[in-house]
């Protein structure tokens, strides 16, 4: 599954460095991320950073975006163009 932040973003920009596939950016109001980029850090990290350095919570899974480690895997691969 992708990620997605709530609107209880602060826009503190703690989350958007943390991303290692450029996910996260400034949309109209706070933070979005995009679907397409996310891979809830697999490949990367153990666990999604940007979780991590949340300090209000705000992330979570998308309702929308239901992809297992397999699916998210490849979308690493297919991002870093790694096989």
């Amino acid at each position: 599954m992708a990620l997605t932040i709530t609107e209880e973003c602060i826009n503190c920009d703690v989350c958007e460095p943390q991303c290692p596939n450029e996910a996260i950016s400034m949309g109209p109001e706070y933070y979005v991320i995009d679907p397409d980029r996310c891979t809830e850090c697999v490949g990367h990290h153990d666990e999604p950073q940007c979780k991590v350095v949340c300090p209000v919570e705000c992330i979570e899974l998308h309702p929308q975006w239901h992809e297992g480690q397999e699916a998210l895997m490849a979308k690493y691969r297919r991002l870093t163009g790694h096989s």
